[in-house]
């Protein structure tokens, strides 16, 4: 009789996330209620109600302040409010591809669209995801179809949306889309069957169709094992189910010569391991001794687990056809010998019959889930992977969400296996370290440019992350002046380029500084291919001197004189700039040969001499702030950047002798503009011309700008006098 079991028997991701969770409430609260049986299985459900995990039948059952766990199905939307209002702490480990049929029916519920639910009406994973629907209706199979979506009140609110209950049969699901799509074509079907299920059901399927009887092991109450029983029947007539090993029963293989093996979901390894163990135990004295050699010679070394083979007929002995005496202690030994071989085989493919893993090994997955601690990877076989976050990628700044999506096919390498527990570590990391070798072996030979994030500084330089891998950059190629604290780089993006690569030594070694100064360099000669008077630039200032402010314009330094800094008189650049200020400049002149460029930062639009013209005119009276006393006359303001002159003549209406007799510095008066020269931007002002007394001898001419004019006037008011003596 030759045993093989279905490598994608036992515990799914979701079960043994649950069961995984429990724990970890256990550890920490040291006693909960689960809300219903965690899983269907009662040897399993057994040993957690004796670490401190009591079922409980019902939400009356719970106590308020109690912590509950949430079994893998999920509960009604009531039932989590209420144990909400109750002040319950609750632990949820509802199965990630339930929750995600629960985001489905909500969201399309909100649209005002019909849900139809594949599966059974009294499942609690049904109940659950039926109370987060609106209009909803539940059917069992493709026969109940039709009726419901022939109803025009159901149909009325919307588009009729179809999911599937997780555990549900594929063939049965894909009767139920076709009629929907025919039936609604605008309808909208969900693939929610879980793809270990499908995997499972399939593989249950082809393996009954190859054996005259078949063992399913599971839970009398799960749901995903009766799919596997009700397949198994139709490809085999002799189905049996059973919870454990206990309950097996040999005598009803007797006559067969391939038994299969498949488990539900809520099987752990264990009792998988121990069904095959009695099957052997029972199967090898069920074994004439005589034959024990040809039934390890026939055992199949494929992947199928075989646990013996048919009888040999009697008449075949070949110990028995021996014809020398003193060859037979030879004879006799054999049998012996390949018996022994035959226990050690059939061990061997018992495991194999299990899928196993081992640390080391590269296995591909599906992503079935994604928290902030762990990314959960279904295998396709009776372990459940994670990845715990830190070792998902190299990048540790990364949101798990923006490394992955629930769906992504990925690779990873086996960390840890926890056979007990069924659970396998992952790490994604060290896979892509291990292929990053090269790829940063690559990058040195061609000199190519990489990114990475400065992780920390070490003595000497700091270290950046690429591709997971630890890069040193010495200080002198960080590009950090020697005055200025590497530090400043930490947790930032750079540029760098790989110089060195010495995996023997696990040393790798980089220069931040030769990237930027080859992109500096490559920015300044496009300037200088590109550049001409007149051409704008945004730059930002590097450094200033007493006579002017150095500008980076993008690869090349250009300064601006201090006078073309600002059209007011300022005494130093800084009175207008700072170090680090981004600024717009434009090209006064340039010389290629020499490099040098001189840029201007004030522009016309600004130019107060324009601001001044478009706006006064002569004869205007304008209100001016006193800046400056001369022997001659008084310089005030008559806008920022625009002087006018008030010659002493034109302070007041009588003589005076110094126009500090009448103004002060800082004084504001009003004026009248008698005099605007546009060739020598000059302003002549008068405060004589707007006073209503009468104009004193001698102070007739008006916009004299030189004092010794204004001195000549003065013996003219003597002469009389002297004309009389």
């Amino acid at each position: 009789m030759k045993v093989t079991v279905a490598e994608t028997a036992g515990f799914c991701f979701g079960v043994t996330r649950a069961v995984d969770m429990c724990r970890q409430v256990l550890e920490k609260y040291g006693a909960c209620r689960t809300l219903g049986p965690i899983i269907h299985n009662s040897h399993v459900v057994a040993a957690l109600e004796e670490e401190g995990a009591a079922p409980a039948g019902g939400i009356d059952e719970i106590r308020p302040g109690d912590v509950v766990l949430i079994r893998s199905h999920g509960v009604t939307e009531q039932e989590l409010r209420k144990l909400e209002r109750m002040g319950c702490t609750v632990a949820d480990a509802t199965c990630p591809f339930v929750a995600r049929i629960h985001g489905i029916v909500r969201e399309e519920s909100e649209k005002g669209n019909p849900i139809v639910i594949v599966g059974e009406k009294e499942h609690p994973e049904v109940r659950g995801i039926a109370s987060r629907c609106g209009t909803v209706r539940v059917v069992g199979g493709p026969e109940e179809l039709p009726g419901v979506l022939s109803d025009p009140e159901f149909t009325a609110s919307g588009i009729p949306v179809m999911v599937s209950q997780t555990t549900g049969n594929a063939q049965n699901y894909k009767k139920c889309s076709e009629i929907m799509k025919k039936m609604c074509t605008n309808a909208k079907v969900f693939d929610t069957i879980c793809l270990t299920t499908s995997m499972r059901q399939k593989e249950a399927a082809d393996l009954s169709s190859r054996s005259d009887a078949m063992v399913v092991i599971g839970g009398r109450g799960s749901a995903n094992t009766q799919r596997l029983a009700e397949i198994c029947e139709r490809y085999c007539s002799r189905v049996v189910r059973v919870e454990c090993a206990e309950e097996l029963d040999l005598s009803l293989f007797s006559s067969c010569d391939r038994v299969g093996v498949t488990a539900g979901a809520s099987t752990p390894s264990w009792i998988i391991k121990e069904v095959n163990q009695k099957m052997s135990e029972e199967t090898r004295e069920m074994i004439p001794e005589e034959t024990a050699e040809t039934v390890a010679e026939q055992a199949p070394a494929a992947a199928e687990a075989v646990v013996a083979e048919e009888p040999v007929a009697a008449e075949e002995p070949a110990v028995e056809e021996v014809p020398a005496a003193e060859e037979a202690p030879a004879a006799e030994e054999q049998p012996a010998a390949e018996t022994a071989d035959e226990t050690e085989s059939f061990e061997e493919m018992v495991e194999k019959s299990i899928k196993t893993l081992k640390n080391g090994d590269k296995v591909t997955g599906i992503v079935a889930a994604i928290t902030n601690t762990e990314v959960s990877v279904d295998l396709g076989c009776k372990h459940a992977g994670y990845i715990p976050v830190t070792e998902l990628g190299a990048d540790p700044t990364a949101k798990p969400e923006d490394l992955v999506k629930v769906g992504d096919e990925i690779e990873a390498y086996v960390m840890r296996v926890n056979d007990v527990e069924g659970t396998v570590m992952l790490s994604k990391k060290r896979l892509d370290l291990a292929k990053n070798w090269d790829m940063v072996e690559q990058f040195r030979a061609d000199r190519e440019t990489v990114e990475g994030i400065v992780t920390e500084e070490n003595k000497g330089g700091v270290v950046v992350s690429v591709k997971g891998l630890r890069v040193f950059v010495p200080a002198s190629q960080t590009g950090i002046p020697k005055d200025h604290p590497m530090t400043e780089l930490l947790k930032q993006k750079v540029k760098l380029r790989i110089t060195e690569v010495n995996q023997a030594r696990r040393r790798i070694v980089g220069s931040i500084r030769a990237v930027a100064y080859e992109e500096r360099k490559a920015k300044a000669e496009a300037i200088w291919n590109e550049i001409e008077v007149g051409k704008k630039y945004t730059g930002t200032v590097k450094s200033m001197t007493s006579y002017g402010a150095f500008v980076d314009i993008g690869g090349i330094d250009g300064m601006v004189h201090v006078s073309e800094i600002s059209w007011s008189r300022i005494k130093q650049p800084s009175d207008v700039l700072s170090i680090g200020d981004e600024i717009e400049v434009y090209v006064i002149s340039f010389d290629k040969e020499k490099r040098k460029i001189s840029l201007g930062y004030k522009t016309d639009a600004d130019n107060p001499w324009n601001k001044f013209t478009s706006s006064v005119a002569v004869g205007d009276a304008v209100k001016v702030k006193i800046v400056k006393l001369m022997p001659f006359g008084a310089f005030a303001e008559i806008i920022p950047g625009v002087d006018g002159l008030i010659h002493i003549s034109q302070i007041a209406d009588h003589r005076i002798a110094t126009p500090g007799e009448v103004l002060t510095e800082g004084q504001e008066v009003t004026a009248k503009v008698t005099e605007i020269n546009e060739e020598k931007h000059k302003v002549s002002l008068s405060i004589r011309a707007l006073l209503n007394g009468p104009i004193p001898y001698g102070y007739e001419v008006e916009g004299d700008d030189e004092p010794e004019e204004a001195a000549e006037e003065a013996p003219a008011d003597e002469a009389p006098e002297q004309t009389e003596e």
